[in-house]
């Protein structure tokens, strides 16, 4: 596996390939041809694929059909309710246990961080550029950047208006470190969550959902206790500030399409992919 400023570099071409798949799944393209619409050598692409997810290019693609996607949700259903009923607190899935939440009080929310230092710094993660935000009680926002991290900064200093803002790029490389690379039990991340009871009730029901798991918008919903409530729920999943650690791009449609993601639906497809590639390599 290629360190995280190699997966970052790679990433832009591994959306691309995704991009054109996403497209042309009934045409079934092959690799050559995608090879072609990227202006690469098929070996190139080969080697990319395999360095930035760990496995072939072949084996890789199987994971993005909507086949695969259905089949993962009817696994998953079962597994995401019983989590939900006995708790967070129970074994076997990869957020529970290395992330630890905390939300903030409504008037926490109303100071907009008086007396509170925001750090923040931008990252190479295997998803690209990314901005992350934290406090001395956890971090706060994770936002994958395209075109530059200023507009993802500007949104953090808007939501805590009243705080110092502090720019530390190293800490932030650190960060990523723990969150992509080398993942501790023994100190797990924490989270400061910040929104209505509602929307942090779907965002902790998101970590029960393990990793290289589905979950369906009206599965999520059943499972927080609100079944007519999708539409809310959707929102609640839209809305979450914290990309990937909060696995917000583990609910798809029940017909298996990806859906929206607040960072493009194409990353969350290459995410979906990492993660199902990922346990692949453990299996």
């Amino acid at each position: 596996m290629d360190t995280l400023s190699d997966q970052s570099r790679s990433y832009i071409e591994i959306e691309r390939a995704i991009a054109y798949l996403r497209k042309q799944a009934m045409a079934q393209p092959s690799l050559s041809e995608v090879a072609v619409v990227l202006g690469v050598s098929v070996s190139h692409l080969q080697r990319t694929f395999s360095n930035w997810a760990g496995i072939s290019p072949k084996r890789f693609l199987q994971f993005l059909t909507k086949e695969h996607a259905r089949q993962q949700l009817r696994q998953s259903q079962a597994v995401l309710q019983t989590t939900i009923e006995v708790g967070l607190s129970s074994p076997g899935r990869l957020h529970d246990l290395m992330v630890t939440t905390e939300a903030m009080t409504p008037g926490e929310v109303g100071a907009l961080g008086q007396g509170v230092t925001v750090n923040y710094g931008e990252a190479n993660t295997p998803f690209g550029r990314a901005m992350i935000g934290w406090t001395s009680r956890g971090i706060c926002n994770l936002a994958f950047c395209d075109d530059g991290c200023e507009a993802w900064i500007k949104e953090l200093a808007a939501e805590w208006s009243a705080a110092t803002l502090s720019s530390n790029d190293r800490e932030a490389a650190d960060l990523a470190q723990r969150i992509f690379a080398k993942p501790s039990l023994d100190k797990p991340l924490h989270l400061l969550l910040r929104g209505t009871n509602f929307q942090i009730k779907v965002w902790e029901a998101l970590l029960s959902i393990g990793s290289s798991q589905l979950s369906s918008y009206g599965a999520l919903a059943s499972a927080v206790g609100s079944p007519r409530a999708q539409r809310a729920v959707g929102s609640a999943v839209a809305a979450n500030r914290i990309g990937f650690l909060i696995p917000c791009h583990r609910v798809i449609r029940e017909s298996g399409e990806i859906g929206q993601y607040r960072w493009g639906s194409d990353r969350k497809a290459a995410m979906e992919m990492w993660e199902a590639a990922q346990s692949a390599l453990v299996e």
